[in-house]
């Protein structure tokens, strides 16, 4: 797994308030949705369960007509899901590096990012079980996870260019938006290259780790970039 970055001694902020400033609507579970509904759909997709529309309205005890009116569609569903679990694993990573500025703090949270998602096994089964549905919701310009990751970084690189950690000719938009999808690409080659993924073994991403982080030390103006640990997501096979 990744290395344990270490803080300097040029702390890049509070934890809590640079959390609200990338994900100002925290990590508290979609308010649209009822909290009874979304807690059932939660446990069956982390047991790695098919989220069925009609077994979920069995579990509640309620007609699917109800569960349709109370929490919309499958999909709807399933993207209020999947943002919701991104948001936490973005929480922790903001968090976790909050002892480091820069360009080391960026890499540091995407790597830590492409981690947690490339080991995640319940995202893996759904990909596996549900290749075409899951690609649209994790990667659709129009999905919560794409447009929110990409939105969460946009905040990251930009809290770091006020504090004059981090400065590029580029614009900050155009950035995330390339990170996103190089993100993407490695993490979901299988299903975009239309082969069945294998649940039991982790994307390799240490590659998109490696170019992530020359393209934002090449691009990085400021004067003294800070350099941090060498993020790696070996070994990626699972038990």
């Amino acid at each position: 797994m990744r290395s344990v970055p270490q803080a300097s001694s040029k702390a890049s902020g509070d934890s809590d308030a640079d959390a609200r400033a990338v994900l100002p609507e925290g990590t508290a579970v979609p308010g649209q949705v009822p909290a009874e509904i979304f807690a059932a759909a939660v446990d069956a997709f982390v047991a790695g369960q098919r989220l069925d529309m009609r077994s979920l309205a069995r579990r509640l005890g309620v007609a699917r007509a109800t569960l349709y009116r109370r929490a919309g569609n499958r999909e709807r569903l399933l993207d209020e899901l999947l943002w919701w679990r991104a948001r936490r694993l973005l929480d922790d990573q903001v968090r976790a590096s909050t002892g480091l500025a820069g360009t080391a703090r960026l890499i540091a949270v995407i790597a830590g990012v492409l981690c947690g998602i490339s080991t995640d096994r319940p995202l893996r089964a759904f990909l596996e079980s549900d290749p075409e549905t899951a690609l649209r919701l994790l990667t659709g310009t129009g999905s919560a996870v794409h447009a929110g990751t990409a939105g969460a970084l946009e905040s990251l690189l930009d809290l770091e260019r006020r504090r004059g950690s981090f400065d590029a000719s580029i614009d900050t938009p155009t950035l995330a938006y390339a990170i996103v999808r190089l993100s993407e690409g490695f993490l979901y080659a299988d299903v975009i290259a239309a082969r069945a993924p294998d649940i039991d073994r982790a994307p390799d991403i240490d590659r998109a780790i490696t170019l992530i982080e020359a393209l934002l030390r090449g691009l990085d103006l400021s004067s003294s970039p800070e350099r941090g640990p060498a993020f790696r997501c070996s070994p990626r096979r699972r038990a």
